[in-house]
C-alpha cells in the first residue's frame, strides 16, 4: 500500500467510537509499527489535519476540506437543491442525494424534513450500501462482475430482524432493476422505511441516488409505491435534464 493510501487509511480510522487515540492505539488499529504510525501522525500534524493534546491525537476541522473539495468537484449540489426542496415540500419528508463509495453510500446533499430535529445524517455521513435504499438502487446499476465483487467483500450484518442476507439481496436487486426504485422496510433501523431512485447521466448510467425516509407510522408501503415513487422519479428526471 502506498504512503498516500496509508495516510488516508489512518485518517479514516478516527471515528465516533475513537475520536481521539494514543500513538499505540493508532498503530494497533492501522496495523502499523509505532515508529511508522508516529511518522504518519507527525506528517498529518504538520499539515494541520491532526492535533495532539494530552498524548492523544484527534482530527482537526481541516479534514473537512478534503470532503468539501470532493463535493465541489461533483459540481451539482447547487443544481439539485431546488428539486430536493420540492420533494421535501411535496412529501413532507427529508430528501438526500447519495453516491456509492466502495461498500458504503455517502450523503453528498440533504434537505431535512421541516419542523423536526434532523437525524444525525450530515453531509459526508456513511451507511452500509447493502442495507440502504440508496445503496441498493446504485448497486443494481452495476455490471454483474462489479456487483458480485462488492457482494463478496460485504460483511453482512443482521442490523434488524428484517435485514436481508446476500441471497435475498440478489433477488431484491433484480426487482430494483425492473422497477427502477428501491424500498427498504425497517432493514437498517426499526421503524424506518426508505425509498430511493437513481438519477441518470446523459449515457443512462446511474450518477447518484435520491433518497427519502419515513417512519412506518406515517406512511404505508402502498402509499410509498403509489404516491412517493412518481414524485421522486419525476424529480430525478428533472435533475438529469439539468446536470452538467
Amino acid at each position: 500500500m502506498s504512503t498516500f493510501a496509508r495516510g488516508l487509511q489512518l485518517i479514516r480510522s478516527f471515528g465516533t467510537d475513537t475520536p481521539s487515540m494514543t500513538l499505540s492505539a493508532v498503530a494497533e488499529k492501522n496495523q502499523l509499527s509505532r515508529a511508522a504510525a508516529r511518522r504518519f501522525l507527525l506528517t498529518l500534524q504538520k499539515l494541520g489535519y491532526v492535533s495532539l493534546e494530552d498524548k492523544k491525537f484527534r482530527l482537526t476541522a481541516k479534514v473537512l476540506e478534503l470532503g468539501y473539495s470532493y463535493l465541489a468537484s461533483l459540481d451539482f449540489s447547487d443544481t439539485i437543491t431546488p428539486f430536493m426542496e420540492e420533494v421535501t415540500y411535496q412529501l413532507g419528508e427529508s430528501c438526500s442525494a447519495l453516491v456509492l463509495d466502495g461498500l458504503d453510500i455517502v450523503y453528498v446533499a440533504r434537505i431535512p424534513r421541516r419542523g423536526l430535529i434532523p437525524l444525525n445524517l450530515q453531509i459526508g455521513a456513511r451507511l452500509p450500501a447493502y442495507a440502504t435504499s440508496g445503496g441498493r438502487v446504485l448497486m443494481s446499476a452495476l455490471a454483474n462482475p462489479e456487483l458480485e465483487d462488492l457482494l463478496q467483500k460485504t460483511q453482512f450484518e443482521k442490523l434488524t430482524a428484517y435485514t436481508k442476507g446476500p441471497d435475498e439481496l440478489r433477488q431484491e436487486l433484480e426487482k430494483i432493476r425492473t422497477n427502477g426504485y428501491a424500498i427498504v422496510d425497517q432493514e437498517l433501523e426499526l421503524g424506518m422505511r426508505a425509498l430511493a431512485v437513481p438519477v441518470l447521466d446523459r449515457r443512462g448510467q446511474a450518477r447518484f441516488a435520491l433518497n427519502s425516509s419515513s417512519h412506518v407510522s406515517s406512511v404505508s408501503l402502498d402509499r410509498i409505491v403509489d404516491e412517493y415513487v412518481p414524485i421522486m422519479q419525476n424529480a430525478a428526471r428533472k435533475i438529469a435534464e439539468v446536470l452538467p
